[in-house]
């Protein structure tokens, strides 16, 4: 948690240490390592980690039991199958959505848009749930791209056109006492396009706001608060989804401005290194560079400490929250996780979504390991 210094030191003596042993280290161990000082476990999506450890679980026989990893396998083939099964659907609702609403320039990304719905929350009684949020972040990414484009008024009445339609599906899916969750998740989205607004705005007049200011406006407009309850408009748990859980999001608690700091500065570490020089509008690591007057690679390193210390604020907030929102906390996170996962090692695999093909293809397509 922040603050903790004897533990930021053991964290760096045994990342130093476990380094040194690379090429030492048997199978399963040697990729068990490799795996978390690439991607803490604790950040680590359980769904991914799962399918890497029934491959390896058979190789350590003091653990090894076949019954359990039998099971583990059933469980994993016939939460596939669902899975499979809720992605044809939405590729299907996806071919005519993107047809209709006919935007050349939007990313055609619904599959990498499952993935991150998937590995968010996997298990059957989430499959209402994911299905929504799939479509959700379909409609952000068509919204992202649509104000990264400059489009035409036409083509953003045609995108909002979409959008109503899309919602008004959503809230025909819900229960009666469930209807009233859809106006949170509405009023974050209709937020969301006011900050697209407030950043092409800022470009248009060539603003350059202070660091504070860009991470003010740019979390806000990064999405993840507003996906945070998008996630839960569609569980079916009534007893713990309840109108405090939704106002308590809406509030903005530490958890989730930490989450959305970790997506904003992730985000823009990858795109400067993609498209620095190359962007309308500046990105918080330009900001930082102007304000502090460092050199690129020094203000990547302190946003890349900022997202570290947005990580140790969750892991404080998720010891300190109300057991009621624990439901709600644990989404966010989820969401969190697949952060790592998109913006691995400083890519963007999400807009350049070759790179999450062999993620995909072992998680819905390949046999699980005999």
């Amino acid at each position: 948690m922040p603050g903790e210094e004897a533990l930021d030191d053991a964290i760096a003596f045994s990342r130093r240490h476990l380094r040194s042993m690379e090429g030492k280290l048997m199978s399963p161990m040697a990729e068990q390592v490799a795996r978390a000082l690439d991607i803490p476990l604790p950040r680590a999506p359980k769904r991914l980690e799962t399918m890497c450890y029934i491959a390896e679980y058979p190789k350590d026989p003091k653990a090894f039991d076949s019954t359990v990893l039998e099971l583990a396998r059933l469980d994993f083939e016939l939460l596939r199958f669902l899975h499979l099964r809720e992605l044809k659907d939405l590729s299907l609702w996806w071919r005519e959505f993107y047809r209709s609403v006919n935007l050349s320039y939007a990313r055609d990304r619904i599959v990498e848009c499952y993935l991150w719905a998937c590995v968010t929350f996997h298990e059957e009684e989430y499959s209402r749930a994911r299905i929504i949020l799939t479509k959700v972040l379909a409609l952000t990414s068509l919204m992202d791209d649509t104000y990264d484009a400059h489009a035409t008024i036409e083509e953003c009445h045609k995108l909002n056109e979409a959008i109503q339609s899309s919602f008004a599906e959503f809230e025909d899916n819900l229960e009666p006492h469930e209807k009233y969750r859809l106006s949170y998740a509405k009023s974050a989205f209709k937020q969301l396009s006011e900050y697209y607004h407030r950043e092409a705005q800022w470009s248009s007049d060539k603003y350059m706001p202070s660091f504070a200011e860009h991470v003010e406006l740019s979390i806000m407009s990064s999405g993840y608060q507003m996906l945070g309850m998008v996630a839960l408009v569609g569980v079916h748990d009534g007893a713990t989804v309840t109108m405090e859980v939704f106002e308590w999001l809406a509030s903005f608690p530490d958890l989730v401005r930490a989450s959305v700091e970790i997506g904003r500065f992730l985000n823009d570490i990858v795109s400067d290194k993609v498209r620095r020089n190359q962007k309308d509008f500046p990105s918080t690591v330009e900001c930082y560079m102007e304000e502090h007057g460092v050199d690129w690679e020094a203000a990547m390193v302190a946003v890349a400490a900022l997202a570290e210390h947005a990580w140790r604020t969750i892991n404080r907030a998720r010891i300190e929250v109300d057991p009621a929102r624990l439901l709600a906390a644990q989404l966010v996170v989820n969401l969190t996780r697949v952060l790592e996962v998109m913006y691995h090692c400083g890519q963007d695999r999400y807009t350049f979504a070759a790179d999450l093909k062999g993620i995909i293809t072992n998680l819905f397509l390949d046999p699980v390991p005999m």
